[in-house]
């Protein structure tokens, strides 16, 4: 343990050190008067926008007087500066103005980058907006306003604001053009206000909340992006291809380039964020059981940054009471779930740990089936294997994080220690992760990983892994990635490399994606995620996807056609997947969605589907089909209702399945997730359920209460989340969280009590 710790020390110290260092050589190259420093012409004052051939320049203007942010946009300094209005649309007619008038500014001071906007509406009761409250997923399918920043200007990464007519509020960070991780927050203000005519927004956006290369003159990518979502709308100020969706926002390479900032030096750059912590505990799973026991507890979280694009992070005592609990799922395959993190720590600073990134980037289509295309690959760092074991949370005593850009290289070194826990049956366990990667080529990138657990969970000493790999990108559409790792645990030694192979083409009309993959018998990622072991799997899907012309109903047609080969390392066949997908996307953005599949799987051991009802070993062919309907969020009930029916193994199976939100105000909204499964083989029979819902009450952008009621069947538990969270001031939270689980097969016919808790944490973010 003690060398794992020396060699973390050292990492730490030698990155730290070569980023002080070089800082100083780091500084931006100051661009011409004339020229930017990619040959795009730079706006002569009054104007703010320039556009050439090379791109579009943007020019942030300075204030002396800091905006009061009420949204109301009447200072002076909205006359006197010109507005940058020439947005075009990116979806429907790609190249056509925006169908509404447009204007918005970019302003800074000493403190503060300003943002704001007048985003005009001929038909203003038609403006979609029913979401409040931050960071919710549904924000991003009103209208609103968007800005992304790429500060480093290195067209691969950056921070996006969006702000809706209601105040609703969404921050994230993009990596690589591909990955948005929406749980990053940072301290930053907006305000709305609504008229006859339209909707206005100003934000404010501390220098403070920014990561950056030193220097005083900058040079930033900017994009900046209109949602108009009556008429599933986009609009931005750079040229965007309709192919990249929503992603076109994370299009650092395809932005404008932002000129005329001037910085604010760099200060101590600390945030302190301590916590305390009450709770009241049930639990009567435990051993011994637990009966209303009063626990109260400290913990701090320090952020330092080391320069202005390196930061260093430290937790100790952690507690991740206030996080909402993981939705019900149903698996009625014989592989894991794997489930997303939800816990801040690990969520800041995500993009910079990934490993292996493919794909195009684009998220799914609404309606798209969630296994269509799955893969098998590993996770080679999956931060839930941190503080969980056996479905438990694991005390984490607590640990630090290194993360950051200097130059080409970005780095990242993550050290966590858990301590033991009788009830989850876990030992003391330190968690380390470094990651390193160099830019290369104008969007591509390679790096290494190196994983350790001092703790193995299937054998004696500890787990290691390392791996190498890369992304490539060429042009706007082509996407060349892969990776090799290799994992090392006592016992372990038959075949443990794990490697994998992706190219994608993803244009508007044509798409394509071959995928190769290959885990060994022995491969063991215990800092990471598996589905299964000792498979070579190869994946390749087409599609075409004509748009009709003048087509009022109509936005495109998509049609694909995929096959899923899967086979064990001595070429035996385990599983098959050929799939045909036809799919219509309306005008108003509602999807509809149909999908055959044909599939073959060899179960080497009998799989449990229900109570009673058991598939034997053996060799299976069978199929199915899916529809499914995804209607926008301009209507009252939006999501995803799909019904699928057909073969399942040696018998039939009939799903249906709702995913969905139904506004019954602006700040009232009640969630349905539902999935019931009629499996029948053999003359048995059962119905598998998972049905939940949430209903959230914001009652500010910063305060809201939700509650999550869950069912599943296969474990015969009844759980409630309920929790209420108001952000008083900037970075500083109350959380009140009460959740309790009940077995509904208790003897006397009532739901048992297993577990209960209320937890009351209250955190205050302390700046210097």
């Amino acid at each position: 343990m003690k060398s794992r710790t020396v060699i973390l020390a050292v990492a730490l110290v030698t990155l730290a050190s070569s980023a002080l260092e070089s800082s100083a050589l780091a500084q931006s190259p100051a661009p011409s008067p004339l020229l930017t420093s990619d040959g795009r012409p730079v706006p002569v004052a009054p104007a703010v926008i320039a556009r050439s051939p090379r791109g579009v320049t943007i020019r942030a203007t300075r204030i002396t007087t800091p905006l009061k942010i009420d949204g109301r946009l009447d200072e002076a300094v909205y006359e006197q500066v010109q507005p940058i209005t020439e947005f075009e649309q990116q979806d429907p007619h790609e190249g056509q103005p925006v169908s509404e008038r447009t204007e918005a500014w970019l302003l800074y001071d000493d403190r503060f980058l300003y943002v704001a906007c007048r985003c005009w509406d001929e038909h203003p009761e038609r403006i979609v907006a029913n979401e409040m409250r931050r960071d919710s997923v549904n924000l991003r399918q009103n209208d609103n306003f968007a800005i992304a920043l790429d500060t480093f200007h290195d067209k691969r990464n950056g921070f996006i604001f969006n702000v809706t007519p209601i105040g609703g509020m969404l921050d994230g960070l993009t990596t690589d053009e591909r990955t948005l991780n929406v749980d990053w927050n940072t301290v930053w203000e907006a305000k709305v206000t609504r008229t006859d005519k339209g909707w206005f927004a100003e934000i404010a956006i501390p220098f403070k909340s920014l990561r950056y290369t030193p220097g005083q003159n900058q040079e930033w990518g900017v994009t900046i992006r209109r949602t108009i979502r009556a008429k599933n709308e986009y609009a931005y100020t750079t040229p965007m291809k309709p192919q990249w969706g929503v992603a076109a926002l994370f299009r650092a390479s395809a932005a404008a380039t932002l000129v005329g900032l001037e910085v604010p030096p760099s200060g101590r750059n600390l945030e302190i964020k301590p916590s305390a912590i009450s709770r009241l505990t049930t639990d009567r799973l435990a051993t011994p059981a637990v009966s209303n026991d009063v626990t109260a507890d400290i913990a701090v979280d320090v952020k330092y940054g080391i320069t202005k694009n390196v930061t260093a992070d430290f937790t100790y005592n952690t507690d991740f009471a206030q996080v909402e609990a993981d939705e019900v799922q149903v698996n009625l395959t014989r592989f894991n779930l794997q489930l997303p993190e939800k816990r801040e720590f690990f969520l800041e600073g995500q993009g910079m740990f990934l490993f292996g990134a493919t794909g195009s980037g684009n998220p799914p289509l609404p309606g798209s089936s969630p296994a269509g295309g799955a893969s098998d690959a590993p996770t080679i760092f999956y931060s839930r294997q941190i503080g969980l074991s056996n479905l438990r949370a694991v005390p984490i005593i607590g640990g630090g994080r290194l993360s950051g850009k200097q130059g080409k290289w970005s780095v990242g070194a993550l050290n966590i220690a858990s301590n033991a826990d009788q009830a989850a049956k876990a030992e003391r366990t330190d968690f380390t992760v470094l990651r390193l990667r160099r830019d290369i080529l104008r969007r591509s990138a390679i790096g290494v990983i190196f994983t350790d657990r001092s703790v193995s969970t299937v054998a004696p000493g500890a787990n290691t892994l390392f791996g190498v790999d890369g992304t490539f990108a060429f042009r706007q559409n082509i996407n060349l990635n892969g990776y090799v790792a290799r994992s090392e645990t006592s016992g372990l030694t038959n075949d443990p490399i794990a490697y994998r192979g992706n190219f994608a083409y993803n244009a508007d009309r044509y798409g394509l994606q071959v995928d190769r993959t290959v885990v060994g018998s022995d491969f063991n990622p215990e800092v990471g995620f598996l589905t299964r072991l000792n498979v070579r799997r190869t994946f390749a899907s087409a599609r075409f996807s004509p748009r009709p012309k003048q087509n009022r109903v109509i936005r495109r047609y998509s049609y694909e056609g995929s096959l899923n080969y899967e086979t064990d390392n001595t070429n035996r066949l385990q599983s098959r997947e050929a799939q045909a997908d036809w799919r219509i996307d309306l005008q108003n953005s509602d999807v509809f969605h149909v999908e055959a599949f044909r599939n073959y799987e060899r179960l080497t051991k009998p799989l449990a589907l229900a109570t009673g009802v058991t598939v034997p070993v053996g060799s299976y062919g069978f199929s199915h089909v899916r529809v499914a309907w995804a209607p926008g969020q301009q209507h009252a009930l939006s999501g995803t209702v799909a019904f699928d029916a057909g073969q399942f193994y040696d018998g039939t199976k009939r799903t249906f399945s709702m995913n969905a939100r139904y506004g019954l105000s602006r700040q009232l909204g009640v969630e349905p997730n539902i999935s019931l499964n009629w499996v029948e083989r053999a003359g048995s029979s059962a119905v598998v359920k998972g049905t939940g819902a949430r209903t959230t009450f914001t009652m500010t952008p910063q305060m809201f209460v939700a509650a999550l009621v869950q069912y599943a069947s296969a474990t015969n538990t009844v759980s409630t989340n309920l929790r209420f969270r108001w952000e008083y001031q900037p970075g500083s939270e109350l959380f009140v969280v009460y959740t309790d689980g009940h077995d509904t097969l208790a003897a006397n016919g009532t739901p048992s009590l297993q577990s209960r808790g209320v937890v009351v944490k209250m955190n205050k973010l302390l700046r210097f």
